[in-house]
């Protein structure tokens, strides 16, 4: 089935997001856990797993497509303390909303109605776990102060 040349584009433009964030946060649990703060880094870890599984989803509905999927991420941002981890991870993560919302907007005026239902769970996981989980961290930190914060966070 070959699909529409702007919908692979706008699913390529996804995947490389999608790959820059399973990156960013699988540097990141590695800097957490390296500082000992094992609580962050086992969710950071599992944010790993979620990205690779909407990469995943990606790559299959770009191949079903007839497409090509370009294995790029797009920029990484590595931060070196908790709280520029916790905003770049989000700014990531704003950065997927606002494609994921494109490219189901695309998806629905060119009545692509099953790219549009594969892009949904993305979306939800990216707003109601991800960036959600984010800004509560930095709420966090802003609430009881970063040490405490951290303190919270070792094993």
């Amino acid at each position: 089935m070959q699909g529409s040349p702007a919908i692979l584009d706008a699913l390529n433009a996804l995947l490389a997001d999608e790959l820059a964030a399973r990156d960013q946060y699988f540097a990141h649990s590695r800097r957490l856990e390296d500082l000992g703060l094992q609580r962050i880094a086992a969710r950071l870890a599992h944010e790993v797993d979620d990205e690779t599984a909407h990469a995943d989803a990606l790559v299959q509905r770009i191949l079903m497509l007839g497409g090509a999927p370009r294995m790029v991420p797009s920029a990484v941002n590595i931060a070196t303390d908790v709280p520029a981890i916790f905003e770049n991870d989000l700014a990531v993560e704003m950065r997927v909303i606002t494609h994921v919302r494109a490219a189901m907007a695309l998806a629905e005026s060119e009545r692509d109605y099953v790219t549009r239902n594969i892009l949904l769970p993305l979306l939800k996981d990216t707003e109601e776990d991800h960036a959600h989980w984010l800004e509560q961290q930095l709420r966090l930190i802003g609430l009881v102060g970063l040490q405490n914060y951290l303190q919270r966070q070792m094993a």
